[in-house]
């Protein structure tokens, strides 16, 4: 065993390494690169990237002027989810408001509001929505019906608009009620950003790795140091292993730095095992690398390997389920996110962290994750290969 380690690990390789550790240590803006960007992409978006739509700028056109619409009004604008943009004489001048964008939603108080209540008299306000962001659309109607139903609740407790009608025991024996009593599991304080940092985590740890290795190795080749190499004893093997070793060491120190903040500033809980995290991690890790690797194969400057980069970053993003479900994808590209890496890791991530899943619950997607790493790897190895020679 001895024997073989040193078989393995000869002074060449050590040469060849070291030679790699101080080229990376002169390069000071691949050192920040490695540092900076991930930490602060991963804050960013874990705060940035949320699903919560709040301050909604709420134009208002008041036809009632009582007491029961400015208490209506109020009741919208005192939540987190609204925002008074201002008072308009006509629903005209709303929708002008809104067209301009000085507000996002508006709610219409009709002239006879305060006497439709007065009477126990249902009464419809009118509420208009800026469609151009459904998703926001949809949300702040979800928040303006659950305010409008609390300030009906109100209202009954108050006396107005209440209908009691008389029901007979046969009937009430007849007909059964459902109550419905969620339990929200896994995150029962339904924070948001633990989807979304634990899904950005892949991201950074795929993009980041496949732009400084693809960086690295052209960098190289422009400064003409792969032909030196070339005329070094050593094997291509060991070539290879060298490029890849450090690189592999400086982003695991990244990896390491960004499962600090998602643990420290987001308070992501760690339910299951850190070593299999850490596993699923070292394996995307070098996937992102041997991406980056092709893609330098392929690329003459620097420039070219980062316009490449654009043809496979965003399909790797945007495919891989770590900002939205995969179930909110049309069905025919569902099937897709089998393929892609990120979508492993970031099951992977979720499952352990979040609901505390061992390896018997997520081998498959360890699988897939190999199965990608080695495939990647030996594709990166071929290239490169064909590159030396």
């Amino acid at each position: 065993m001895k024997d073989l380690l040193n078989r393995i690990f000869n002074y060449r390789l050590v040469a060849l390494v070291r030679k790699e550790f101080n080229q990376i240590r002169r390069d000071r803006r691949l050192q920040l690169s490695l540092v900076l960007p991930p930490v602060l992409q991963l804050t960013l978006f874990g705060f940035a990237l949320s699903a919560n739509v709040s301050d909604v700028r709420l134009a208002v056109v008041d036809d009632s002027h009582s007491p029961e619409s400015r208490e209506l009004i109020s009741t919208l604008t005192e939540s987190k989810s609204f925002r008074l943009a201002g008072y308009y004489t006509s629903v005209n001048q709303l929708g002008d408001a809104v067209s301009r964008g000085d507000a996002d939603a508006g709610v219409v108080v009709p002239y006879d509001y305060a006497r439709d209540l007065a009477r126990q008299r249902p009464t419809t306000v009118q509420f208009l929505l800026n469609a151009t962001n459904a998703n926001t659309a949809t949300i702040a109607r979800a928040y303006a019906e659950g305010v409008l139903q609390s300030y009906n609740s109100g209202l009954r407790q108050q006396g107005i608009r209440l209908q009691i009608q008389p029901v007979a025991a046969e009937s009430l024996a007849r007909h059964g009620q459902v109550q419905l009593q969620p339990a929200f599991l896994f995150n029962p304080g339904l924070v948001d950003s633990w989807f979304i940092v634990t899904g950005v985590l892949g991201l950074l740890l795929i993009l980041n790795s496949s732009i400084v290795s693809s960086a690295a190795m052209v960098r190289e080749r422009e400064a003409g140091t792969i032909e030196q190499l070339l005329m070094s004893p050593a094997s291509t093997t060991e070539i290879i292993i060298a490029k890849i070793a450090p690189l592999f060491f400086l982003l695991t120190l990244m990896m390491f730095a960004a499962i600090g903040v998602i643990r420290l500033v987001f308070g992501v809980p760690f339910r299951g095992s850190l070593f299999m995290l850490l596993g699923a991690g070292c394996l995307c890790i070098l996937s992102g690398i041997s991406i980056g690797t092709v893609i330098a194969t392929f690329s003459r400057s620097a420039q070219q390997a980062q316009l490449t980069s654009f043809f496979v970053n965003p399909p790797l993003s945007s495919l891989s389920g770590a900002l939205n479900p995969v179930e909110a994808m049309p069905k025919w590209l569902q099937p897709l996110t089998v393929l892609n890496p990120v979508h492993h890791f970031a099951t992977i991530v979720r499952g352990s962290t979040l609901k505390g899943s061992g390896f018997v619950d997520l081998w498959p997607n360890f699988l897939g994750l190999l199965l990608f790493t080695v495939v990647l790897v030996a594709l990166s190895i071929s290239r490169f290969r064909k590159q030396l020679s």
